[in-house]
């Protein structure tokens, strides 16, 4: 036969087994969840069964128990979320990253684009584009007025577009592809 310790663990499991239960059943979002709350509950009861008080505390005990067990569920819940969260990410860069030779000729017919264009505008969409630099910034490079650069831009930004689209290349709206500023430029002097 069992011996006394045992004999007192069948005792709590059987009259508290309905209660914890519950107890889980309360405190998580899926029944599956509970049920193995509940199990490991018992679990880590039965090896602490020398640490069970007598009587009534047992029973409080037992929920000192399940609430830890509670808490360590709840922690790996939040940590699988945010695991989860951190991998949904990662493979959504991975499954939208570009194809690189589809940079590579997107790169090659913006260069013949570009290289099909005149000097001037070629100049203004590569102190733009390449440089990052703002009409009223390439103005004072070039010694132009802001409205003689801005005015070049915009031809430029056309030609461009129109080479492109005419070796059969979309260029995905408004100077997407080669990062043309295409946003209204504030005149001088205006925020």
């Amino acid at each position: 036969m069992g011996n006394t310790t045992d004999d007192a663990f069948r005792r709590l499991y059987a009259a508290n087994f309905g209660a914890i239960t519950r107890y889980a059943l309360r405190r998580v979002q899926e029944p599956d969840d509970a049920a193995d709350v509940v199990a490991d509950a018992f679990l880590v009861a039965w090896r602490r069964r020398t640490e069970m008080p007598p009587g009534d505390n047992a029973r409080l005990w037992l929920y000192g128990v399940a609430r830890n067990v509670l808490a360590n569920h709840g922690r790996g819940e939040r940590r699988r979320a945010r695991l989860g969260e951190r991998l949904r990410l990662e493979l959504r860069e991975h499954v939208l990253v570009r194809n690189p030779a589809d940079e590579l000729i997107e790169l090659r017919a913006a260069r013949e684009a570009l290289a099909g264009l005149g000097p001037a505008d070629r100049e203004v969409l590569e102190l733009t584009v390449w440089e990052q630099l703002e009409p009223r910034e390439i103005a004072l490079a070039l010694d132009l007025s802001p409205e003689v650069v801005r005015a070049r831009l915009s031809r430029a930004r056309v030609r461009m577009r129109n080479r492109l689209e005419g070796v059969g290349h979309d260029p995905g709206g408004r100077g997407k592809e080669l990062d043309v500023r295409t946003v209204p430029v504030p005149k001088e002097g205006k925020a």
